[in-house]
């Protein structure tokens, strides 16, 4: 019984482990699905804000937001961060105030919505912090015309 109490207490891997010492499953699970960090951003020359747009990468699947086409993105779209516990720190600031990677570098816990807390794999659906249903497909818009598509105040 005792073993029993101590399984359920234990703290959940994002709060006990640092990003290095997760393994590949663990580090891949902390993507909520949200497919935000697959929208364009445009960086302000002069003072380094980030803005967001609604166009998505090509590889976005716009139904589930996930990448069409994952163990190929960086082939396919050279222009695309690969996450790692040695890039997040970088990457952090490109990606939405809500991923769980940005989150955990910046010792901040998962939100209750997160699939890994709530049990739910569209948590980020409902909680309405996704990409589905309202950006336009990168292959539509001209990379002239990307500032045309910024998103004020997001996210």
């Amino acid at each position: 019984m005792n073993s029993m109490i101590e399984k359920t207490a234990r703290a959940p891997f994002w709060r006990t482990k640092r990003l290095d010492q997760m393994s590949q499953d663990e580090w891949e699970s902390l993507c909520d699905g949200c497919g935000l960090c697959c929208l364009v951003k445009l960086e302000d020359e002069d003072d380094g804000a980030i803005a967001y747009t609604r166009v998505a990468c090509r590889l976005l699947d716009t139904d589930t937001c996930r990448c069409a086409s994952y163990a190929l993105r960086s082939v396919l779209v050279p222009g695309c961060v690969r996450l790692t516990p040695e890039t997040i720190g970088e990457a952090a600031r490109w990606m939405p105030r809500t991923c769980a990677y940005r989150l955990l570098a910046e010792g901040r816990d998962l939100p209750e919505w997160h699939p890994l807390v709530s049990g739910d794999p569209a948590g980020a659906h409902a909680a309405g912090v996704s990409a589905r249903g309202w950006t336009v497909p990168e292959y539509e818009v001209h990379e002239e015309d990307y500032e045309d598509h910024v998103i004020p105040g997001f996210p």
